[in-house]
């Protein structure tokens, strides 16, 4: 296939990706500046950012770029998504790593690296570019997890990953294995006939593989990394593997739902239900004994993740306007909760911030980060005038107009438990704490790159909670 100036247009946001991660590996090379660095990541992911909207306007939404790529609403929506959490992320570790005496440089390299591989997966097509690209986003994690190299749980969380993650990626290759034996094509495509034929070698093989997926998603039964990877990792880490992490999974899952029309075949309607209502409990139930925030988020996002399934099991309009919306409300509340826990963390100070301790008073000391992290936690839970309850609210549409009526049933119940530990964070900041005179935040904090992400991000959450309609036309 012959690429012209309109793929390799189709291509630039992915291409600027990689030229940004050249760059700032040469720059390292040559002199490391913590700030310089920084400056040429955030500089290329916007470029990138800028770049994706462009397209978007100037290229049709159904082109198919090579044999292993499309570009499509799904990709464009995917790769937007991306470059902002990553930019949100990257801004995070510039402000945690700014005291840190070690290397601080190669993260932002790793990142970039990692963005690149999430940008490939969501427009991946063929199985192929699955695996590249789901490779090329796990492998710089590892990296990532255990940056801090002289904290234990950094480097035990880093050791977990890539034992559980060299797990996962065995079941898909087996799982690729029995599919290409049975049909002879790795191209979504071509997969979907046969599917519907009930060819048992293609079914186990498909079968396998969403194993694997839903490690990358931390879905029950697959989800017992989650909490320990979460605690170990830095801060800016932990809101990655949240955000962009699990962006680009999920949407390679809509797009297999779509295009291998899984919707109609009755063995993995099935397999997606029990999985979605699996996560939903698990996540809560266990969310509620943790003591530690790092570790409620993790468990949490298992559930959310649970939520967003019923939205792809849908298969309507409804569900794939709920997908993009649960996508971009969570993002939001995921950085900026771990936006919060950066800006109180220093990996010169030992443990992160992530106990309920350590947000005990928060308010008195810092009121605006206390209120930034309030209105996270009330968006996570699904409260009413946040962004996260109309996320929710088109996911129970989506349950409905599929008649998924248990469900829905196990969504509201989720919902119901996730309340008492959301709103157990948000209480413990406006505690006061014994004998601690009440202070005003540090005068410098929101005067820094991440502190004003974090309140935009509020802003964001708060703007569609309260009107919902632009984000909507603008997802369609």
């Amino acid at each position: 296939m012959t690429i012209g100036s309109t793929e390799l247009l189709a291509l630039a946001p992915l291409l600027v990706t990689v030229a940004t991660a050249v760059t700032v590996m040469l720059s390292i090379a040559w002199r490391r500046n913590h700030f310089l660095n920084a400056t040429l990541t955030v500089v290329g992911l916007n470029v990138a950012l800028l770049t994706t909207l462009f397209t978007r306007n100037a290229l049709p939404l159904e082109l198919q770029l090579t044999a292993l790529l499309q570009h499509d609403g799904l990709a464009v929506f995917g790769t937007a998504a991306v470059l902002v959490s990553t930019l949100g992320c990257a801004t995070l570790a510039h402000a945690y790593l700014e005291g840190l005496q070690d290397n601080r440089d190669e993260m932002y390299l790793l990142l970039l690296i990692a963005a690149s591989g999430a940008i490939v997966l969501v427009g991946a097509n063929h199985m192929a570019t699955l695996l590249i690209g789901l490779e090329l986003m796990s492998l710089p994690l590892y990296g990532m997890i255990g940056y801090i190299y002289r904290d234990r749980r950094s480097l035990e969380a880093a050791i977990k990953y890539l034992v559980l993650s060299a797990a996962a990626s065995t079941f898909l290759l087996f799982g690729m294995a029995l599919v290409y034996a049975e049909t002879g094509s790795l191209a979504f495509a071509a997969l979907a006939q046969p599917l519907q034929a009930g060819a048992p070698l293609l079914l186990t093989g498909l079968t396998l593989m969403l194993a694997g997926i839903a490690f990358k998603l931390s879905l029950a039964p697959f989800h017992l990394w989650t909490p320990d990877v979460y605690h170990g990792a830095p801060a800016p880490v932990g809101a990655f593997l949240a955000t962009v992490g699990k962006i680009a999974v999920v949407l390679l899952l809509m797009r297999w739902w779509q295009e291998l029309r899984l919707g109609s075949s009755p063995l993995f309607t099935a397999l997606l239900a029990a999985l979605a209502v699996l996560s939903i409990l698990t996540g809560n139930l266990l969310a509620l004994f943790q003591g530690n925030v790092k570790r409620l988020l993790g468990y949490s996002s298992i559930a959310h993740f649970g939520y967003l399934l019923i939205a792809i099991v849908a298969g309507n309009t409804i569900g794939d306007d709920a997908l993009g919306v649960y996508l971009l409300t969570y993002m939001a509340a995921s950085l900026g909760a771990f936006g919060v826990l950066t800006l109180l963390s220093s990996p010169y100070r030992g443990d992160d911030a992530q106990g309920l301790a350590d947000l005990r008073g928060l308010f008195w000391q810092h009121p605006y980060l206390a209120a930034v992290m309030t209105v996270a936690v009330l968006s996570l839970a699904g409260i009413p005038l946040t962004a996260g309850f109309i996320a929710k609210f088109y996911v129970v549409a989506a349950g409905v107009a599929a008649h998924l009526w248990w469900l829905v049933a196990v969504l509201v119940l989720g919902s119901a438990i996730g309340i008492y530990f959301y709103l157990r964070v948000m209480v413990t900041m406006f505690l006061a704490v014994p004998g601690r005179r009440r202070l005003d935040a540090e005068r410098n904090w929101g005067e820094r790159s991440g502190g004003l992400m974090t309140v935009l991000l509020s802003l964001f959450t708060l703007a569609v909670g309260l009107y919902p309609q632009p984000l909507l036309d603008l997802l369609r």
